[in-house]
């Protein structure tokens, strides 16, 4: 895992980023669709920002503000599900995620204006190491 060095502006500390996936610089349109407290349907329309293969920062176009950690579903728009440059999670019809931070509001509307999501999906597995065959070799 590479470890990034950053620096904080306003401050002297120094601080690592420990990233899973590394984040490119994609702009595709999306959907964000949830369900609020009252159990209404609603619907957010997005850019993506960035994405990696466990997150996604998107800029709001429109909609109404969707709270912190609330569980909703993200699609890209069917017409661009293809494009090379997108993890796999991204290129299925929708996929479960948790809004993990929320941006900046907009003045005009007082709704954010940006969210990033973490994909609730399953991980790569990494493949078993033969641990049994190395015992043995020792034993011998």
């Amino acid at each position: 895992m590479e470890k990034k060095l950053r620096l904080v502006q306003g401050t002297n500390i120094e601080r690592y980023e420990n990233r899973v996936a590394e984040r490119r610089q994609v702009s595709v349109p999306g959907q964000i669709v949830w369900k609020d407290a009252k159990g209404t349907t609603r619907m957010a329309s997005v850019v993506t920002r960035d994405v990696s293969e466990l997150g996604v920062s998107v800029e709001c176009l429109q909609g109404p503000p969707i709270p912190l950690y609330r569980i909703v579903y993200f699609q890209v728009d069917k017409s661009v599900r293809t494009r090379g440059d997108l993890p796999a999670a991204l290129r299925a019809s929708n996929v479960l995620s948790a809004v993990f931070r929320v941006g900046e509001s907009s003045q005009a509307t007082g709704a954010p204006t940006e969210y990033a999501l973490r994909l609730l999906v399953e991980p790569k597995r990494q493949p078993k190491v033969a641990v049994a065959t190395e015992c043995q070799t020792l034993s011998a």
